[in-house]
């Protein structure tokens, strides 16, 4: 459970506050809002980043309150509503983020999209009153990294599984591999190939999809001149880092 107002208080100000000092505190807090509170710490309305930079704009001066800008009709789920408000205020491309109340409307804690997106991926069991400023966002944010014969991008990578994207290169064609801690689950999405599993030559095209238990020795290749082969890859394993790789045999010299 959230720690009430001790861990609450770098993403809330109170509505006399000066624009600068709400400025400075969702420099702090990193999300590019904060929560507009009372006294009493009841929810009065929300603040963000785009608020304070329109008021500037504008000619406000730094010194001046938040009282006249911030948004007083702003998104608020209260505990009881659970996890389905949650849900259905999250569709809206708008909502970034959602303050939750008791049914006093005091502020207990707070969520934002990636936060509630994280929690779901990793199934933690928990309620509204989870630390949910205590998930680590960043499984669901990665780089694309270029390989030889194309590149990938993961998508998810918790504890237990990774799901990546892999786009391969006409012609272009993994090297010989085979992992020690994981095995995959392969979706071709686009295009057409050759997958070789220890002595298994298989044929993919769209809708294929290919098991590689571990330890098999495994390859992919895009057989088509023209256009990219795409694969949705699922990873389970006790260890995903990308050196649990063995490699026989490369077509561009890595092994």
């Amino acid at each position: 459970m959230i720690n009430s107002a001790e861990k609450l208080n770098k993403f809330t100000v109170t509505a006399n506050a000066e624009l600068l000092t709400a400025l400075s505190r969702i420099d702090s807090n990193k999300l590019g809002f904060v929560i507009v509170v009372n006294d009493e710490y009841n929810v009065m309305g929300v603040l963000t980043d785009g608020d304070v930079r329109r008021a500037l704009i504008s000619g406000k001066p730094v010194q001046s309150s938040i009282e006249d800008i911030f948004n007083r009709s702003a998104a608020i789920v209260h505990v009881s509503d659970g996890f389905e408000k949650v849900t259905e205020l999250f569709k809206s491309p708008a909502i970034k983020f959602l303050p939750i109340t008791d049914d006093d409307g005091k502020l207990v804690n707070i969520i934002t999209k990636s936060q509630f997106h994280t929690y779901l991926l990793q199934d933690i069991q928990g309620d509204l009153h989870y630390d949910f400023l205590s998930l680590d966002t960043k499984i669901l944010d990665s780089e694309i990294y270029n390989r030889p014969w194309g590149f990938y991008k993961t998508t998810v990578l918790t504890d237990y599984y990774q799901a990546k994207v892999l786009t391969i290169k006409p012609m272009a064609q993994l090297s010989l591999q085979s992992h020690q801690h994981r095995e995959e689950y392969w979706i071709v999405v686009h295009g057409k190939g050759i997958v070789n599993v220890d002595n298994s030559v298989i044929p993919v095209s769209t809708g294929s999809t290919v098991f590689i238990p571990k330890q098999a020795k495994h390859r992919l290749t895009n057989t088509d001149s023209q256009e990219s082969l795409i694969i949705t890859e699922v990873q389970i394993g006790d260890y995903l880092g990308e050196d649990d790789i063995i490699r026989y045999e490369d077509i561009y010299g890595r092994v």
